[in-house]
């Protein structure tokens, strides 16, 4: 991180609505997290079995305002102890992304603030260098699994990153959304992932004796890519077969999805080591489905030699405008502003960072 001589460090007011939380949050340069609000919208989505995205632009557009105000208001700050406005401007859906870069466009021009869009990805990523004290050295490699994306990226820099494993077809997150929807599996509080570790892992009539035997597909067996519309497929045609929902047993269809899902980064995982294992000391595993506890076991247990894990703290693993505040300090630290007439950009590769498409 580049150095700067200020009278106190540099403030960040970040911006965040890629999917279905709204969030705002206050960092400075010396990683101090002055503000972290974050408003989901899963009571909205839980019975229209998914994210909707014009549910989703709509509640946006209600809380934005609500949420900056927040977030300064929890900080003790006003706009004038600002020095810099970052927001999301990708990838994720369209219309949720023009919701935080107009509030922080609106809010950069009115108050003469500097302006950077981040890649959502690659905060993700860097969420470890704001909350450890001893963050991973580059390079390092990340493996990033939430609702929208499951890659595996090696990251040389702050901004130099290579994505070595990409999912061919559908992102772990997505499908395990339309698996909780099919076996009809109760969302928690904090989403419809939780939901399905919380109801793998409680107690089941087959934990009394022999479990009904699911066998899951294991998609592109040793090849460096995610494939997990298969394995949708397959609990859709398992479902089907049976008759509905309601004639198999939902609990152990659950786990062995998991354990097939889980299974599949395990592997791929396993591979990409295997080439770049001798370069790397650290995995760094964030996004959405990074919070599952089951998942970080099996992780840890999966890879042996001197490579260590880091998770990020299940709050910060989710979305949140604290990472995106993060993200974009260096580059304000830089100089390396942005036009207030940027535009977002809803498919944007980690490949292109430093050159997106236009």
């Amino acid at each position: 991180m580049l150095a700067r001589t200020l009278a106190r460090p540099f403030r960040v007011l970040a911006l965040e609505s890629s999917a279905d939380d709204t969030c705002a949050a206050i960092v400075d340069a010396s990683r101090r997290v002055w503000s972290n609000v974050v408003e989901p919208q899963n009571h909205l989505h839980q019975a229209l079995g998914g994210i909707q995205p014009m549910v989703a632009l709509l509640a946006h557009q209600r809380k934005m305002p609500n949420v900056v105000r927040r977030a300064l208001t929890e900080a003790k700050l006003e706009m004038a102890d600002i020095d810099g406005v970052a927001f999301t401007r990708g990838p994720g859906l369209p219309g949720c992304l023009s919701v935080c870069l107009n509030a922080a466009k609106t809010l950069a021009a009115a108050n003469n603030k500097p302006l950077v869009g981040v890649h959502h990805m690659q905060a993700h990523t860097l969420t470890p260098h704001l909350t450890l004290e001893s963050p991973p050295s580059f390079p390092f490699l990340s493996l990033l699994v939430s609702g929208g994306h499951t890659m595996i990226v090696l990251v040389n820099s702050v901004k130099d990153f290579r994505v070595l494993c990409n999912t061919v077809d559908r992102s772990i997150g997505a499908t395990i959304d339309r698996v909780v929807t099919l076996l009809n599996i109760p969302w928690t509080e904090k989403g419809p992932g939780p939901g399905l570790e919380k109801f793998c892992a409680e107690p089941a009539p087959e934990d009394l004796g022999p479990p009904p035997k699911y066998d899951p597909p294991s998609p592109m067996p040793g090849k460096l890519a995610f494939s997990y519309a298969g394995l949708h497929s397959w609990v859709e045609r398992t479902v089907s077969a049976a008759g509905g929902v309601e004639n198999v047993n939902r609990h152990a269809l659950a786990r062995a999805f998991q354990n097939a899902a889980f299974a599949q980064l395990e592997t791929k995982l396993q591979l990409v080591l295997r080439a770049h294992g001798h370069a790397v000391r650290h995995v760094v595993v964030s996004g959405g489905v990074a919070s599952n506890t089951l998942l970080r076991q099996q992780l840890k247990s999966s890879v042996r030699g001197p490579i260590e894990f880091i998770f990020p703290e299940p709050a910060l693993c989710t979305d949140n405008a604290a990472m995106i505040a993060w993200a974009s300090m260096h580059r304000f630290l830089a100089g390396d502003h942005d036009n207030y007439d940027i535009h977002p950009l809803p498919t944007w590769s980690l490949d292109e960072l430093n050159n997106p498409p236009q």
